[in-house]
């Protein structure tokens, strides 16, 4: 039960880290510095099988950007909740996975990364881990994930982004 108000407080901060606002230079420079940290302790997530073999990412819901996928091999335990809002359209999903909350992170990471976002969060609560990254163009997308482990369990993750308009 901890775990689950951990997990609520952290979603709590990461969206309000995220209402529009651009960090102060030296947050964003710790955040970062703190990302790159959580990246390089972990180890790499990609692929070695050719291209052709691995299966192409799920999007979190239809339309979803390129950044809001389901991680691979994630179990998810129901539909996204999608909403059009003032800064474009966005949603949250929940799913498991049996990745460390640190892997989980460094994927997300590389993904918003790869798709022009900048890291503006990152956050450790005991095991959990969260992170968030927003678009540095004025165009509102934003990406927020929030891993933690589940006691004799897999890892529960909450993602949740906007598509930017």
């Amino acid at each position: 039960m901890k775990r689950m108000f951990a997990a609520a407080a952290l979603m709590a901060a990461l969206a309000l880290a995220g209402c529009g606002q651009s960090p102060a230079p030296e947050t964003a420079a710790a955040d970062e510095a703190a990302a790159d940290t959580a990246a390089r302790a972990t180890p790499a997530t990609v692929p070695t099988e050719p291209a052709s073999t691995v299966a192409a990412p799920v999007p979190a819901a239809p339309g979803a950007p390129s950044f809001a996928v389901v991680y691979p091999g994630g179990a998810v335990s129901g539909p996204a909740t999608i909403a059009q809002g003032p800064d474009g359209p966005g949603g949250i999903l929940s799913f498991t996975t049996d990745a460390t909350p640190d892997t989980v992170v460094a994927f997300y990471r590389q993904r918003a990364e790869a798709a022009g976002l900048a890291s503006v969060m990152a956050m450790n609560q005991g095991e959990a881990r969260a992170y968030g990254a927003a678009a540095e163009d004025g165009s509102s997308r934003l990406l927020r994930v929030v891993a933690t482990p589940v006691e004799n369990g897999p890892t529960s993750v909450q993602l949740d982004w906007t598509a930017g308009g």
